[in-house]
């Protein structure tokens, strides 16, 4: 005999298929699967707080992260503009950190482009190999500054001038497009979800298309909606918040060799202000808070959305109870198990890899 709990679902499902919304869920293909993602409460945290945080759950794209989204807007703009013609050997290329090369993969194969992804060579090994697998070109270069020929974005461009057939550069760091992406869909969608009650929005920078392209929609929706960057130590785009300048001219991108960001986060935290675009949240606080939501939630979330619910506890806290807070859960953990997930790693890095007791024990 069926449980209660089984018994609800059937009779969802079949209430449904009465009223013939089954008939209205067949997708044509996987980029008919991008975007739409559930808002959900994130339970611990608001139980925690009084407020509703809730986090956008983009790790249900297909491809596995919000970079989807991008991925396959600028790849239909380039169509339009008739900078891209399926099948006929044109490759898409990108600098990238991980999660928008697996996106633009996704997509490629799925509309029939060659792709080519460069990337820092310290970040996690299971990126290069979904990449692989989705039959992209992956090359890993050593880390260095922007000004250097041998950056990862600088070297994707230099592919695609030499590449034979017709190239697209996606230049996701300074393609305004990427914002206008976020603006287009990603902030209706929330706005949509909340039903125009919301709080705060808040979010790191990577490329800062997401942040932009979402606060400036909410904004113009309600200029009372407040946002908020979270993003690693080491960010300079954090320090233009906070104190008005990049970095100090020591630290400049580019007056460096080595690596800037000293963090285990992967991609946010730059210092560079990008054409796309507080508070800081420590590696230590989003390895803890990924490790809590696991344990609490059920949420097997990757680096970017654990510094995202950091901040948004913070900022919950802030305002105080009864407001609604709204985050993205940006990608899942799955991406992150040789680094980010990986105990060894971080208790090598001096890392508590263990879930806390209470949020109060680490957050304060």
């Amino acid at each position: 005999m069926a449980d209660s709990r089984t018994t609800t679902l059937y009779a969802l499902v079949t209430a449904a298929a009465a009223a013939g919304a089954a008939s209205t869920v067949i997708s044509h293909g996987v980029t008919e699967l991008i975007g739409n993602t559930p808002l959900i409460r994130i339970n611990s945290l608001s139980d925690h707080t009084g407020c509703e945080i809730l986090g956008k759950a983009e790790f249900l794209n297909p491809g596995g992260s919000s970079k989807d989204r991008i991925a396959l807007y600028l790849i239909e703009q380039a169509e339009l503009r008739g900078e891209l013609h399926p099948n006929a050997n044109n490759c898409i290329f990108e600098g990238t950190s991980g999660s928008t090369g697996i996106s633009l993969a996704m997509v490629a194969r799925a509309k029939g482009y060659l792709c080519h992804i460069v990337m820092p060579s310290d970040q996690a090994v299971e990126k290069s190999q979904l990449l692989q697998r989705y039959g992209a070109t992956v090359e890993r270069v050593p880390p260095c500054s922007i000004v250097d020929k041998g950056h990862f974005v600088n070297v994707a461009r230099q592919r695609a001038a030499e590449h034979a057939g017709g190239a697209y550069f996606v230049d996701q760091f300074e393609n305004l497009l990427n914002a206008q992406a976020h603006y287009e869909w990603t902030g209706p969608e929330i706005w949509a979800q909340v039903r125009g009650r919301m709080d705060a929005f808040v979010h790191g920078s990577g490329t800062g298309g997401t942040i932009a392209g979402v606060a400036r929609y909410l904004k113009e929706q309600n200029p009372r909606v407040r946002c908020y960057l979270a993003d690693p130590q080491g960010s300079g785009l954090a320090n233009k918040v906070n104190h008005g300048v990049m970095f100090a001219d020591s630290e400049r991108e580019g007056t460096r060799r080595r690596q800037q960001v000293d963090t285990l986060v992967e991609g946010v935290g730059l210092n560079r202000m990008t054409r796309n675009f507080a508070r800081l949240v420590a590696d230590a606080d989003a390895v803890r808070m990924a490790r809590w939501l696991v344990a609490e939630d059920g949420l097997f979330v990757g680096s970017s959305a654990a510094i995202n619910c950091v901040a948004a506890v913070r900022v919950a806290k802030m305002l105080g109870p009864g407001h609604t807070v709204v985050t993205v859960l940006a990608d899942g953990g799955q991406r992150h198990l040789t680094k980010f997930w990986s105990d060894e790693a971080m208790t090598g890095l001096g890392h508590d890899v263990q879930a806390p007791a209470s949020l109060d024990e680490f957050l304060g």
